[in-house]
């Protein structure tokens, strides 16, 4: 009975033994932290608004206007901002153009600047001791070089071998009087060189400005309507050369300056029909002269010229044309000759203007011109002014050729 008690003692203590190691092994490990309480979330600061400043705004205290102090002088003028300005639209000044009477005579210092080597070459010749054959010849030679002409040339040295040979003595003086009268009279004195622009009791005067590329047909149209203003008229512009850009604002220009009526059609537009309209619209206006541009063309193009034909046919079912100009460029010479028997063949011209004599021109392509259509030269062309047109003078002409 006693080893019973003793053995249940024994396990008791080794059970109670046990239990404590595992209580102290227990104890030794570390527990896990309790759970976090939750946290407090703070907003972030709040994004500015359009205008405002880039940080959160703080409250300030506020003053009010009484409390704020004023620079000296009182209250501080407010900024008035002044209104935007509008442009006008810019009209047009209408120019008045310089008369034509004399414009050739107030030119003619220009004029002789370039033609000066003709009229001095031949009194320089003429004015040697001895007029042989050779010095005869070297006067050919500088009346050709000229764009005189051949016949011309030696319907002009027979009269100066006559005329020499009967005054005998030979001063300057009497040589310049003798070369200035062979010279007028080689030109046409007795031409009429008026630029037919009177009108009719029922319609006005009509006048076509024909010319091959680059003779400035429409610089000379508006030119001319310029000069027509100048002498009282009224002028409407037909801008007919509807081919090359900007020729209608051109001629546009060219008439808003001097106040005359411009009348165009669509770019790459029958041009015979814009001629139509200018003559219609001159007449319902009551105008003086209507001015018709046409294009520049080849005279060696036979489509282009008969185009130009029916331009002047289109014309023509309103009235007859008053006049047509053919507008030749004086520096191309010889070669202006050839253009202008085509022309004179297609439209009829009645009138030749020459352009560009201010340059390195030769005079004597007006005696040529004239005697190779037998029309005259009623207008020359003396510089880039909007004045240098100047109606033909054979007197003041000569004068510039030979010099005082």
């Amino acid at each position: 009975m006693e080893i019973v008690i003793l053995a249940v003692v024994i396990a008791v203590v080794v059970i109670g033994a046990l239990g404590g190691l595992v209580v102290g092994s227990r104890r030794k490990k570390q527990l896990p932290p309790p759970p976090p309480a939750t946290p407090d979330i703070t907003a972030p600061p709040a994004e500015p608004h359009v205008g405002d400043e880039a940080e959160t705004p703080r409250d300030e205290t506020r003053r009010t206007i009484e409390e704020v102090d004023l620079p000296d002088g009182g209250t501080a003028p407010a900024t008035v901002e002044e209104p935007p300005v509008v442009e006008e639209l810019e009209i047009p000044r209408i120019e008045v153009p310089e008369p034509t009477a004399g414009r050739l005579v107030r030119l003619r210092a220009r004029l002789s600047r370039s033609q000066n080597a003709l009229g001095k070459g031949l009194l320089t010749l003429l004015s040697r001791e001895h007029l042989d054959e050779d010095t005869w010849e070297e006067i050919e030679d500088t009346l050709l070089t000229a764009d005189v002409g051949v016949l011309p040339t030696q319907e002009l040295v027979e009269r100066l071998r006559e005329r020499v040979k009967v005054l005998g003595t030979r001063t300057p003086e009497e040589l310049r009087t003798l070369l200035r009268e062979e010279l007028i009279a080689l030109v046409g004195p007795d031409m009429d060189r008026e630029v037919k622009t009177e009108p009719a009791a029922s319609k006005p005067g009509i006048v076509m400005v024909v010319g091959v590329n680059g003779t400035g047909k429409t610089t000379t149209t508006g030119k001319l309507a310029r000069v027509l203003v100048a002498d009282g008229r009224s002028v409407v512009l037909g801008a007919a050369d509807t081919f090359r850009a900007a020729a209608a604002d051109q001629l546009q220009t060219w008439g808003e300056r001097v106040g005359a009526h411009t009348v165009r059609g669509p770019e790459g537009g029958d041009p015979a029909s814009v001629a139509f309209d200018a003559v219609k619209e001159g007449k319902e206006m009551g105008s003086d002269v209507v001015l018709i541009d046409t294009a520049g063309r080849l005279h060696t193009k036979t489509g282009l010229m008969d185009e130009l034909g029916k331009v002047k046919r289109v014309v023509e079912k309103h009235a007859p044309l008053d006049e047509v100009l053919l507008v030749l460029d004086a520096t191309t010479g010889q070669n202006g000759l050839i253009q202008a028997r085509v022309f004179a063949e297609v439209v009829d011209v009645s009138g030749i203007v020459l352009t560009k004599l201010d340059g390195t021109a030769k005079g004597g392509i007006v005696v040529a011109v004239q005697r190779e259509l037998g029309v005259p030269v009623k207008l020359i062309g003396l510089g880039e002014g909007a004045d240098d047109l100047a109606p033909f003078e054979p007197e003041a002409f000569v004068d510039a050729l030979i010099g005082e």
